[in-house]
């Protein structure tokens, strides 16, 4: 399987659709009665005026869930070889992507850091492309606004401005027009949403937006079998860490701050969980990403086929067997 995503071969699109089938197959034989699907946070529920959080039967919402995934799959694997993160293309971004998009089944309905998925993917492309620009305040502004829109969709997609700010440090030379520009961004999209606000007489309400952001990490009650299928995942982050490491000064300059963003990302994007009152597994799509990135590493750089191929069937054993035993 790791072999045959090595090479650079658009027929292994068909390939990551059977995967997704594959991962999916457990969950598709135990579909709940209804599935719920929140679009938009609470406090912008007024841009989007009907019901829409049943409008999707259960097989209706995975397979737009899954379309979208493949769709995404796709965007990452273009955006890793655009930026030559892996030192040569390869179809491994996108099969990983795929395969951690699947690990629980909150992950494989339409759900909110679904949808902001593409916004972070958005993002990442102009974040990397700043180690080559001449000007960033036009980029800076951009994010912002995508960070803006993110925060309307999930709030604690709001974290991820700090992103903005951390890649000016990592890629360019300090600015204070660029930090600025950012900000500026942001507070544009908050600034119509004010408006809107003002003429539907909720003005007195807007400021309640950002209360969450000042709430507690909230109880998190785990029960641990059902998390033995992080395992293997544990394992390939040490594993990519080890490679990392042994190939760091051997990247080139752009590779290894890329990498340095990337893994920046993934801490912000798990540990905002905490913003919503209710701990909610799907929060953790936000870490797909550069999750992925990371397994592609390792997967490009492994050398013992055995084992790496055995590793990843692991993984792809327990995503199925831990979909028909919920214990």
């Amino acid at each position: 399987m790791i072999n045959l995503f090595k090479i650079y071969n658009p027929i292994n699109i068909l390939w990551l659709a059977v995967l997704l089938f594959i991962t999916r197959i457990g969950y598709l034989a135990q579909l709940p009665g209804k599935v719920e699907f929140i679009f938009v946070e609470p406090f912008a529920r007024l841009l989007i005026p009907v019901s829409y959080e049943y409008a999707f039967a259960p097989f209706t919402n995975i397979f737009l869930a899954a379309l979208l995934i493949l769709v995404q799959a796709v965007l990452v694997n273009y955006m890793v070889n655009h930026f030559n993160l892996l030192g040569k293309p390869s179809f491994l971004p996108a099969l990983m992507y795929v395969t951690v998009t699947a690990l629980f089944t909150p992950f494989m309905v339409l759900s909110a850091p679904l949808i902001c998925n593409f916004l972070v993917i958005w993002m990442l492309f102009k974040l990397l492309s700043l180690y080559k620009s001449d000007d960033a305040k036009s980029t800076a502004y951009d994010l912002g606004i995508i960070v803006a829109l993110g925060s309307l969709i999930y709030l604690p997609y709001i974290y991820l401005f700090l992103s903005i700010w951390i890649a000016l440090i990592i890629f360019k030379p300090f600015n204070w027009r660029e930090w600025i520009s950012g900000v500026l961004g942001y507070f544009t999209v908050f600034f119509f949403f004010a408006v809107f606000y003002y003429l539907n007489n909720r003005l007195g309400s807007f400021y309640d937006i950002w209360a969450p952001l000042g709430t507690k990490f909230p109880a998190i009650h785990i029960k641990y079998i059902n998390y033995l299928v992080l395992v293997p995942v544990l394992l390939i982050l040490v594993l990519y860490f080890f490679k990392l490491q042994q190939n760091y000064f051997k990247s080139y300059v752009q590779v290894r701050k890329s990498f340095q963003l990337l893994f920046i990302i993934f801490l912000i994007a798990g540990f905002s969980f905490y913003v919503k009152s209710e701990f909610n597994l799907n929060h953790f799509l936000l870490c797909a990403v550069p999750a992925a990135v990371f397994f592609s590493y390792y997967f490009i750089n492994a050398h013992i086929k055995w084992f790496y191929e055995s590793l990843y069937l692991l993984l792809l054993i327990s995503i199925i067997y831990f979909q028909f035993n919920t214990f």
